[in-house]
């Protein structure tokens, strides 16, 4: 088969029986397509494919035209904050949940992925947040986002403080659960429960949504994507414990007196989508909304 991408990455969702079974599908079809096939090791080692080629998620970004993660959105989020490093395509096959960047049916994915394999697609390309904790003047921790940068107490229902800059200007202090920092990627996520705005995915725009503050005045702002973020944590916190999340995977230690600053990644994933893909088609079927009455 003709086609752009002759490497072609399977990534999963590891100790998954549906991901693991739609992996095995998807290599044996690429494989009759004549097409170079790789898998992430990790899940590799559960297929018992003998022939095939098992590589660390780096070596993939580095030897991939096209990245197929089967799983849900987390897989995606796990995958994007590697792979966006090396300018690789990604499509994924649904198997979790909502499944808001996961285009292709675990059960009909032949025929959308010839398609696109012959190059009948859409790119879009979302970009990530870069999270990195300063202590007494010094980088302490970093990495990146796809949806989202928290700074949360490592206990439940326990109030911290901070400062919020934009830019070197101060905003607002704040006495709150935490703070989410989302990108339009992350707006359908932890930012949407917590009461914040859905972003259209083209925007060039990241949402502040304050975890339960303890004050009724204050609201979610949305604020240009390029704007440098600093939340400064008051040294007067006691509490000792606290994190920046990075999409619920990673985790950055933070102490009283600390800054985060939360900038835009200069990387960006590069996301494609079946010909006719219709970002507000996936909101109504994701969130149940109501469909047209005349």
């Amino acid at each position: 088969m003709e086609t752009d991408f002759n490497t072609i990455a399977l990534i999963g969702k590891p100790d998954h029986k549906g991901a693991n079974q739609t992996l095995i599908a998807l290599y044996h079809y690429l494989a009759g397509l004549g097409l170079n096939v790789v898998i992430e090791r990790r899940v590799g080692e559960q297929l018992g494919l003998e022939r095939a080629e098992l590589l660390e998620m780096v070596e993939l970004g580095e030897r991939a035209d096209l990245a197929i993660v089967v799983g849900g959105d987390g897989n995606m989020l796990g995958s994007a904050r590697v792979l966006s490093r090396f300018d690789v395509a990604v499509v994924g096959v649904n198997r979790g949940n909502l499944g808001f960047l996961t285009d292709l049916s675990p059960d009909s994915f032949e025929q959308p992925l010839e398609r696109l394999l012959a190059g009948d697609y859409q790119t879009e390309h979302r970009f990530l947040l870069e999270a990195q904790v300063h202590r007494h003047g010094q980088l302490k921790a970093s990495n990146t986002a796809m949806n989202e940068a928290v700074l949360h107490p490592g206990k439940i229902a326990h109030m911290i403080e901070f400062e919020v800059y934009i830019n070197g200007h101060f905003m607002y202090s704040q006495r709150a659960d935490g703070m989410i920092v989302a990108t339009p990627t992350g707006s359908t996520a932890y930012s949407l429960s917590a009461g914040g705005p859905i972003l259209t995915p083209n925007l060039n725009a990241i949402t502040l949504v304050p975890m339960f503050p303890h004050t009724l005045s204050c609201r979610p702002i949305v604020i240009d994507a390029d704007a440098q973020i600093k939340l400064v944590v008051a040294p007067t916190n006691k509490t000792e414990q606290m994190l920046v999340s990075c999409d619920g995977h990673v985790s950055l230690a933070v102490q009283p007196g600390d800054e985060i600053h939360i900038n835009k990644s200069p990387y960006k994933l590069k996301l494609l989508h079946p010909r006719g893909h219709n970002y507000f088609e996936v909101l109504r079927s994701k969130l149940g909304w109501g469909s047209k009455l005349f």
